[in-house]
């Protein structure tokens, strides 16, 4: 058993004082003591805040390697979602399993030194180059498991389902083939990608993720939500102008409208995007339970658009948080960013505040909450029995110095940074020490290696 003393700690009832966390041998919380101080004295660990850590719940590990390489002007007279894909398609011609191993590694050592204890990797890159499978149909699996066994960060794997290259049921394209399987294939991939996960701890598990509307037929999305009927069902939606024409063209709705109409949503769907949405679409995107999987800093980065955050909200709906193309993995920049473009569309302040809670609290609370959910995750708060997700927030840091309640969060998310996070257990495991990850040297040489077979992949 592990016991953690914290000065200030946040449950789900709010704010207390004086609490000592017991962690047990199978990485849960035992228990929770508030309101003793004395505590402290036989802690094993002793922090000014800790919090419930959140999942990252939207990953493509390898495209980390792509950061600052698009962001020139290219021959198309506007640059684009659609134009960066096809740099991205060049890129990952140039990847091999060992540089996807070393780059997820950093994506999930970088995750973990941001405040997040788990991930849910988004995983479509399953092929050779030519698209010809490798000997193991799993090979990229079990390397996207092999970083999560060296960084210790907790794993929901979402193998994806890419079949067609658009909604008139075309050939992959060059740049895509490396994604393709058929249902069937898909079916075995998913089951050596599940096998692999589970040589990991117990709290990792799988997930199921057909691509997108435009990349599955209607009959591959049902039969893929299918496959694990008890595990959680990622898909991008509505994430591109282009792309909702598209789907509205060949299927005869908007899409939203049309996975709404045709399909079950329910908790177990994590809808990633939805940045094109009519008003009535967001307010039943609420209404289903659905986790509304938000990417503020890679939505930004590509000109997605902007999510309808305050409608979504004021109809009850669910959402957590994702670092997507990881070009920037950074929990509070995350945070500040989806409130931020809230602000910047409504022109006003504080928009997704609610009576009783900062906007600090609320984007931090339902980030956690969201994410445990869209990962099928057992956290998602600091209570009895969950798994021991923990961050713990640097006291010292000059501007939190002093500072109670919502204002904790509210600093850290709109005056601090990444740089504040001292400690993060997964699952009870204490993979960041004083703002470290506990292997992080070892992983940062390894993806420097990798990024210097990659300097001339773009």
């Amino acid at each position: 058993m592990t016991t953690v003393f914290a000065e200030t700690l946040l449950m789900e009832d709010g704010w207390h004082r004086d609490a000592l966390v017991t962690i047990d041998g199978n990485g849960r919380i035992g228990s929770v003591r508030t309101g003793d101080a004395s505590a402290a004295a036989g802690a094993d660990h002793r922090v000014v805040v800790l919090l419930p850590a959140p999942v990252n719940l939207h990953s493509h590990a390898f495209q980390r390697a792509m950061a600052g390489l698009t962001e020139g002007r290219g021959p198309d007279p506007k640059d684009s979602f659609w134009t960066w894909r096809r740099l991205m398609y060049r890129f990952l011609q140039s990847l091999t399993p060992s540089h996807v191993s070393a780059i997820t590694a950093l994506v999930q050592m970088e995750m973990l030194e941001a405040g997040y204890a788990g991930s849910v990797e988004f995983h479509y890159l399953h092929h050779q180059v030519d698209g010809a499978p490798y000997a193991a149909l799993g090979e990229m699996s079990e390397r996207v498991v092999e970083a999560a066994a060296e960084t210790g960060i907790g794993l929901t794997l979402a193998p994806v389902l890419y079949q067609v290259g658009g909604c008139d049921g075309r050939d992959l394209g060059p740049g895509q083939i490396r994604f393709g399987n058929d249902p069937d294939r898909y079916a075995r991939l998913l089951e050596e990608a599940e096998q692999a996960v589970a040589k990991l701890t117990s709290d990792c598990a799988i997930g199921v993720a057909p691509h997108s509307l435009r990349a599955v037929t209607r009959e591959a999305l049902a039969g893929a939500a299918a496959l694990r009927s008890d595990r959680p069902i990622h898909i991008h939606v509505a994430e591109q102008v282009a792309e909702v024409e598209e789907v509205e063209a060949a299927w005869g709705a908007r899409p939203m409208a049309w996975l709404l109409e045709n399909h079950a949503v329910d908790q177990r769907w994590c809808l990633i995007h939805a940045t094109q949405m009519q008003p009535s679409e967001t307010e039943a995107m609420a209404k289903s339970g659905a986790v509304a999987g938000l990417c503020p800093i890679t939505e930004s980065s590509l000109g997605d658009g902007i999510f309808d955050g305050v409608r979504y909200r004021a109809a009850g709906g669910t959402f957590g948080v994702g670092s997507d193309s990881n070009i920037r993995i950074s929990l509070s920049e995350e945070l500040r960013t989806l409130e931020y473009s809230q602000r910047l569309r409504d022109k006003g302040r504080a928009v997704l505040a609610e009576q009783e809670r900062s906007a600090g609290r609320v984007l931090f609370e339902e980030a956690v909450r969201g994410g445990a959910q869209a990962a099928g995750r057992d956290s998602g708060a600091i209570a009895p029995g969950r798994i021991a997700d923990l961050v713990a927030l640097d006291g010292d840091a000059l501007d939190i110095a002093g500072r109670t309640g919502d204002r904790i969060l509210d600093t850290f998310i709109f005056a601090g940074d990444d740089r504040w996070v001292r400690d993060v257990w997964s699952a009870g495991r204490h993979v960041v020490r004083d703002g470290r990850h506990i292997a992080r040297d070892q992983i940062r040489a390894r993806y420097r290696e990798a990024l210097g077979d990659l300097e001339n992949a773009l």
